[in-house]
């Protein structure tokens, strides 16, 4: 028992293993809203106000940023004074103990993993839309899983517990001939080869993709706030604070267990920690600045989307861009969509990095096989881990027909979540002298505040999800006793 609690020393990590130092605090802001400034402003907004909380939605995006706040604190912390590129998984090592610590790593590698092939069938469809308008669309043989994955009643009804979506666009139609999704599949390919060539690179793209967006997202603010309409804000909570309409829960506090997801990716910030010029100044700035700024946006963008049209016309694919098309203003429809490629690209970007640097964490440690931990010496990247994980999602991308992954993702960062601010509290009690360049103010009031609050969206959640999550925990318990447990670095010791 007290193997599965083995802890890491704590304290900052300033040993070099190969990955260059090349980002600035404005490099990891503007990777923390590439992150973020996603599918949550483009897609969730609409279906949150549409389903959980109507105008309300703003409310919605308020509590979650309020609980990401707290977390995000906690982060700033911790990614100041242990350090490491694991993200939450290293400083569960260092709070908790081993087996806490290969829990959140299995969990963050699905959270990031499965949401980077995710992301690429909202991107393919984008594309093909833009491309369609433009007479140039591609056929659907290619846009479009293998009718070898036809959804059978077995199947389809099993896949759909894990978490797959039978009735999701394109899905029920893969048997008319579908061969792979060529663009999902496509895109994670070429963002390998990005990231292969080195994260500075990598952050030049993701900071020209996030000025793209964030004039698509500007183009949208300077349209509406002319066009609203304040009765569509009567009423303002017509699904109220939280209730349940048969089994699924609504209301605001519902509604914002869901756009939690819009929020996922700051922490892919402290990823970054070995490759920034002054981490423990830098990351707390980037991971801060980011959440903010994002927060802002949110709450403006939401508010005017519910603002222009009925919220209960924005259960779309594009919430935006149909606000926009419904009052008439057709082309700054089409720069908005335009924008939504460029945001998901920079969101595929940074969860693909981020997947990358923890798998590296995780291989240091033993937890996985050494063959992982291998950074390239010309390019100063993983190479090995980019490839093979990158190939897995693009396959993923190609020939599975994904929906939604919300609440899944979300249930799984917001444990991850819970145990950074539970981190904060453990270690300022069994390491109080530690050197703390960045220390969360309040005492362990903003973390108590953090768990509380991160604990209760998760409360928020469908049940369904809850066991889905439980399932994925035990794969991962299977892993961790059959090979990290007698790998580990410190059993080795």
């Amino acid at each position: 028992m007290t193997n599965l609690f083995r802890k890491k020393a704590v304290g900052y990590d300033n040993s070099e293993f190969g990955l260059k130092r090349c980002l600035s605090a404005l490099d990891l802001t503007l990777l923390g809203v590439g992150a973020i400034i996603g599918t949550g402003i483009f897609v969730l907004t609409g279906h949150a106000a549409a389903v959980q909380s109507g105008p309300g939605v703003v409310l919605s995006f308020v509590v979650a940023g309020v609980a990401c706040g707290f977390a995000a604190l906690s982060y700033a912390e911790l990614a100041s004074s242990v350090g490491g590129c694991g993200s939450a998984y290293g400083y569960s090592y260092a709070a908790f103990g081993e087996l806490i610590a290969w829990i959140i790593a299995w969990d963050l590698i699905l959270e990031y993993g499965v949401s980077v092939a995710a992301v690429a069938n909202g991107w393919s469809g984008y594309l093909n839309n833009a491309l369609m308008a433009m007479g140039i669309g591609l056929p659907e043989s290619l846009t479009r899983g293998p009718s070898a994955l036809a959804w059978n009643e077995h199947l389809g009804s099993a896949l759909q517990w894990f978490g797959f979506d039978p009735n999701a666009p394109g899905v029920k139609e893969a048997g008319r001939g579908g061969i792979i999704n060529l663009p999902a599949a496509g895109v994670i390919l070429m963002l390998m080869l990005l990231l292969i060539a080195g994260v500075k690179e990598s952050a030049r793209i993701n900071a020209a993709a996030v000025v793209i967006k964030l004039i698509a997202i500007a183009i949208f603010i300077g349209v509406a706030v002319f066009n609203v309409n304040p009765d569509n804000w009567s009423p303002f909570l017509p699904f109220g604070w939280f209730s349940h309409d048969g089994s699924r829960p609504i209301g605001v506090l519902a509604g914002a267990s869901i756009v939690f997801f819009a929020y996922v990716g700051f922490d892919a910030v402290s990823t970054a920690v070995e490759e920034a010029y002054e981490p423990q100044r830098d990351v707390p700035i980037g991971i801060l600045a980011a959440l903010v700024f994002c927060t802002v946006i949110y709450v403006i963008v939401s508010a005017l989307m519910t603002g222009i049209v009925p919220y209960h016309a924005l259960n779309v694919p594009s919430p935006a861009s149909e606000a926009l098309l419904r009052i008439g203003y057709n082309t700054a429809a089409g720069l908005v969509a335009t924008g939504v490629v460029a945001g998901l690209t920079t969101v595929m970007l940074v969860l693909y990095y981020a997947l990358t640097r923890i798998i590296v964490g995780v291989s240091r440690d033993g937890l996985l096989p050494a063959y992982f931990k291998t950074v390239n010496s010309r390019t100063q990247t993983p190479v090995r881990t980019t490839v093979i994980t990158g190939t897995v999602m693009a396959i993923m991308a190609g020939f599975i027909p994904l929906g939604v992954l919300a609440e899944l993702v979300n249930i799984g960062t917001l444990a991850a979540f819970v145990l950074v601010c539970g981190g904060v509290i453990a270690l300022r009690i069994s390491h109080p002298d530690m050197p703390r360049p960045f220390k969360t103010p309040g005492g362990i009031v903003l973390p108590v505040l953090g768990i509380l609050s991160c604990g209760a969206l998760i409360a928020f959640l469908p049940y369904e999800t809850h066991l889905r999550f439980i399932l994925w925990l035990a794969v991962g318990l299977v892993i961790y006793f059959c090979y990290s447990i007698r790998h580990s670095k410190l059993a080795m010791a």
